[in-house]
């Protein structure tokens, strides 16, 4: 009976390496993925504070603009 040919061990993908500059460099790429990370999450949670100022700064200036032209109206037509 034949028998299965035997196959070597594939290397894994993220087996660790023993040269110490690729691993410094693992070490520095994971340290930048994880500031990315941080820096994301601050990010967004700015955003949400960002947003209401930028609405109550676009809230006040309609109020300002509606009553400079309300006053405009008044002036011009007299009521």
């Amino acid at each position: 009976m034949a028998q299965p040919a035997s196959r070597s061990p594939a290397l894994e993908e993220d087996a660790p390496s023993l040269d110490p500059a690729a691993i410094e460099q693992a070490y520095l790429r994971e340290r930048a993925r994880r500031r990315a990370r941080v820096a994301h999450r601050e990010s967004a949670r700015h955003s949400d504070a960002r947003f209401w100022v930028v609405l109550a700064v676009l809230a006040f200036l309609t109020v300002v603009i509606t009553l400079v032209v309300w006053h405009e109206i008044q002036t011009t037509f007299g009521i």
